[in-house]
């Protein structure tokens, strides 16, 4: 299969249309055996497939997992109250997680399982070309940074990173989960997202030579047949997400 290259003169119609394409295939995904045996729904993200502001978390949970939308209970209503006192909503910004499968008790995703998805997120980054990634507690932080130095040393502090083929300003921010009980972490979430505007209004930084893109998931076709016909009705709904 060969990848949609991504080029700034995209319209944002036809990048969503490859993004519903790579939906498809995270759809069919077995590359982790045990999340695909367990999972209810694949939680591949939601939002504005043209957003500048993209917030990227660790893994669905329960409420995810059978709602498919991530961020649906009180981590997501927080977010949604934090955006609009700076004066924008939930529709305007893209939120995935690292994993678009809940693993089994909510354990900590496994490396391999990472290594297996990784792919998916830099594929919406690509495809959504967001100016800004807010990164949501350690976890994503970590794993985008490729370094082990932890949130609390980190929050509110914005640098230029390449993913996949895409260079952003990445913002770690503190989980709102973690932010939701203590209320100086919440204080100090709020602060950081009052950065969000002056971050956004710099724009894209500048972006690395393109080069044509390699081929992507090439196994997931064929996984997507597999399960196509008994997960039809849930495609509908999800591709509306975005």
């Amino acid at each position: 299969m060969q990848a949609v290259s991504v080029q700034e003169s995209e319209s944002a119609a036809e990048r969503r249309e490859a993004l519903k394409e790579v939906f498809a295939q995270a759809r069919g995904c077995v590359r982790c055996p045990e999340l695909a045996a367990t999972r209810k729904t694949v939680v591949f993200g939601a939002g504005n497939a043209d957003a500048d502001l993209m917030f990227v978390g660790e893994a669905p949970g329960a409420s995810e997992d059978e709602q498919g939308v991530p961020f649906v209970g009180a981590a997501g209503k927080l977010l949604e109250k934090l955006l609009v006192e700076i004066g924008m909503a939930r529709s305007e910004v893209f939120i995935c997680n690292v994993l678009k499968c809940r693993p089994p008790g909510n354990r900590d995703p496994q490396p391999v399982e990472i290594d297996n998805c990784q792919e998916y997120l830099h594929r919406q980054v690509e495809l959504i070309q967001p100016n800004v990634i807010c990164t949501l507690g350690n976890f994503s932080t970590k794993l985008l940074r490729g370094d082990p130095t932890g949130i609390t040393r980190l929050h509110g502090q914005p640098e230029v990173l390449t993913l996949g083929r895409r260079a952003v300003r990445l913002y770690p921010i503190f989980h709102p989960a973690a932010a939701l009980y203590t209320p100086r972490m919440l204080e100090t979430l709020r602060e950081d997202f009052t950065r969000l505007p002056e971050l956004l209004a710099l724009g894209a930084p500048e972006q690395p030579d393109s080069a044509e893109m390699p081929e992507v998931l090439p196994e997931a076709a064929s996984e997507v047949a597999q399960v196509a016909a008994e997960e039809q009705g849930s495609e509908i709904d999800q591709l509306g997400l975005f």
